[in-house]
């Protein structure tokens, strides 16, 4: 059957919109983000400290950084191989449509479903890799100055507006093969950390198939009444994922679950049965579970008395972020410094990658450098997430988290 006059138009129209949103959101990337070398820096429970100190001196207890072992002094490349691990999900354009909709991008409306993808990739590098690991190549990651980048996002404009018309797709060529990558390793355990690695970003591919992919996630938000196109809250992220982790199928991931908190309760013993329920064998122990507590820090405008509280989540060794952001506007929190955020920003809008090919580039799932916001502008609504590896890590956790 041929499309109508109408359906025609709203493809049009989707396709100006991608266009037009791709040089929108392309603009915000490379911006330089300055940080004191007085102050500590907290990412993702791990501190470290820019000012070359006695590596023995224990850092006040108002910096959160009270245990030794986890203050790493002096050394900025460090603090920036960590953060350009963590898996950065953003706006992609010319992916598959989305069923029941002429949408091939999330430009514009997807921000708060990418910053749960963080979140949880953040989970799960723990459960496979540990907050340990780091990615080799993450210092190799181009970060090109806001110049140069102007240039370049006017000509991407123009050639994605120009595909868009024509229904053609911009392909992109892998930079690093598999082969090339594992290649470089001759530890059996890191090739194996760069399979897995690999297989997370997966995941979260542009296409119907991928676990936790943008589609599957809009699949699973139609029970909520939400749709693609739709604007979503961190709350009602938090029961998508839920429910995405709880249907997926593939085998590694039977020894993980899902937990979201009830009016901002946690009750342990629900969260216990969940870890303790039937496992698949060869599975002896609890399950891991990924704990999301949707919360309010405030009426209209956050709550600055809830500052205190936020630097001490983002300090525990089991957070995996914050879903958050400036109203309308969702990032992923992942860590502070003084009374400004850490974050990644999911509103870059980047080419669709077939995660389906051997050999797919991981560069463009890797923030090159980390942005700050004040405290003060942070959205009140935001989902907060812990990850225990079993029944045991959850009780530690919860006093922990008790003592915040």
């Amino acid at each position: 059957m041929e499309a109508t006059g109408t359906d025609e138009v709203d493809k049009l129209k989707t396709k100006f919109i991608s266009a037009w949103n791709n040089m929108k959101y392309s603009w915000v990337l490379k911006t330089k983000t300055y940080f004191s070398r007085n102050s500590p820096v907290l990412l993702l429970g791990k501190c470290y400290h820019f000012k070359y100190e006695d590596e023995n001196k224990m850092l006040t207890a108002r910096s959160g950084c009270t245990i030794e072992d986890r203050v790493i002094a002096g050394n900025v490349e460090e603090f920036r191989k960590d953060f350009i691990s963590r898996v950065w999900l953003t706006y992609r354009e010319e992916f598959p449509p989305i069923e029941g909709s002429a949408w091939t991008t999330d430009c514009g409306w997807g921000c708060t479903l990418r910053s749960g993808q963080m979140l949880l990739a953040q989970g799960l590098m723990l459960h496979f890799l540990g907050r340990a690991w780091t990615w080799p190549d993450a210092l190799n990651i181009e970060n090109s100055d806001s110049e140069s980048w102007t240039s370049h996002t006017v000509k991407k404009f123009t050639a994605s507006f120009e595909a868009s018309l024509s229904g053609e797709r911009e392909l992109k060529t892998p930079t690093t093969s598999l082969k090339e990558t594992i290649g470089k390793y001759s530890d059996d355990c890191e090739v194996q950390n760069e399979i897995y690695h690999r297989k997370i970003i997966s995941w979260f591919g542009d296409s119907p198939l991928a676990l936790f992919g943008l589609h599957q996630l809009i699949e699973h938000g139609k029970k909520s009444g939400k749709k693609a196109g739709d604007w979503y809250g961190p709350a009602v992220v938090a029961h998508i994922l839920r429910k995405a982790v709880e249907e997926a199928r593939h085998p590694d991931l039977q020894g993980i679950t899902v937990y979201v908190a009830q009016d901002c309760t946690v009750y342990s013993s629900d969260v216990i049965d969940k870890q303790s329920a039937s496992m698949s064998s060869g599975h002896a122990d609890s399950k891991a579970v990924i704990v999301l507590v949707p919360v309010r820090l405030g009426g209209e405008k956050t709550n600055t008395d809830y500052l205190e509280f936020v630097k001490g989540i983002l300090s525990l060794e089991y957070c995996v972020g914050i879903i958050g952001g400036k109203p309308k506007q969702s990032y992923y929190f992942a860590g502070f410094q003084d009374d400004s955020l850490i974050y990644m920003d999911p509103h870059y809008c980047q080419s669709f990658v077939d995660v389906s090919i051997k050999d797919f580039p991981l560069e463009t799932f890797h923030c090159p450098s980390p942005k700050k916001m004040s405290f003060r502008k942070m959205d009140p609504s935001c989902t907060i997430g812990f990850y225990c590896r079993n029944v045991q890590d959850f009780q530690r956790a919860s006093e922990d988290i008790t003592k915040v």
